[in-house]
């Protein structure tokens, strides 16, 4: 089946912890013919930065995020792109201001009187700014990454989120901000699940799960897989990635594992950063395997 011509300008408006955007080719090809086809929905449950989603462009799609500013920044790009443009040029690359502006989140009064646009405005200034472009929040839910000293950070960008509009704009993308199970629980055969969950740490210390003020701990990780478990019962084909600990290599172990290496460069500490395993993991066969 061929594919269809994409927008090379549709790519990721935010940086985040674990994107796919240096993975792309290791995950396509491991996803099956049914993916290119116009008919299928494809679903993503933790959207995130979107890499996987930019780089298909699906005509049908299911985006969801626990991350409401996430969410909204995405709704706000589909509804209101030239707003959020114009309020992006108002920030400026300054340290004072940038702790200004990451604080409003601290007076719940006040933020809960900025418009959506003006949140969306945030969070991209911030993501563009903050040190390594870590979206990191406290146990409160409050934004807490240090500022990054980039000399010319490219804050308003507007190239990309116009081409992300005119994307959602002209395909059914439907996208939501509840629990994964709850667009899990709605797939049907003829659907493509792509599940990019927070991942399971490599070591005590190296825990992430700043996203969202909950977390993703491994009674997660195992519900997730039992989520999996019912999808490969209803016939619904999945690609799952994840780090390449014994605790996930175990827990899908029934099902078709791949090692790959990424190169992680989001972290708050440089030592830290560089080469890592993680996995694929897939309920379907290709011919070759």
């Amino acid at each position: 089946m061929a594919k269809k011509k994409l927008n090379k300008l549709v790519s990721p408006i935010v940086k985040w912890v674990g994107g796919k955007r240096q993975l792309l080719k290791d995950i396509e090809k491991h996803l099956p013919q049914e993916v290119y086809n116009s008919k299928t929905t494809y679903y993503e449950p933790f959207i995130g930065g979107g890499a996987v989603l930019f780089h298909l462009q699906p005509n049908k799609a299911v985006i969801n995020d626990t991350n409401s500013e996430l969410v909204n920044l995405y709704k706000v790009i589909r509804d209101c792109p030239e707003d959020l443009i114009d309020d992006l040029k108002k920030h400026k690359n300054e340290e004072e201001y940038f702790y200004e502006i990451r604080g409003l989140d601290r007076d719940k009064e006040v933020y809960k009187n900025l418009s959506n646009i003006e949140r969306a405005s945030r969070i991209v200034f911030l993501n563009k700014t903050c040190y390594n472009g870590l979206f990191r929040v406290n146990s409160a839910g409050e934004f807490n990454t240090p500022f990054g000293r980039y000399k010319n950070p490219n804050i308003v960008n507007d190239i990309t989120i116009r081409a992300i509009h005119n994307y959602f704009s002209n395909n059914d993308i439907n996208i939501l901000n509840t629990d994964y199970s709850e667009v899990l629980n709605e797939i049907t055969p003829s659907s493509f699940v792509y599940l990019d969950p927070p991942y399971d740490p490599v070591s005590n210390s190296a825990n992430f799960t700043g996203y969202t003020k909950g977390g993703f701990d491994k009674d997660e990780q195992i519900r997730l897989k039992k989520h999996c478990d019912h999808l490969d019962e209803k016939g619904v084909h999945f690609l799952l990635s994840n780090s390449s600990t014994d605790f996930i290599n175990g827990l899908y172990k029934n099902y078709k594992i791949f090692h790959i290496n990424a190169n992680r460069a989001v972290n708050s500490k440089a030592e830290k950063r560089g080469a890592v395993k993680e996995v694929l993991v897939r309920n379907y066969e290709f011919k070759e395997d």
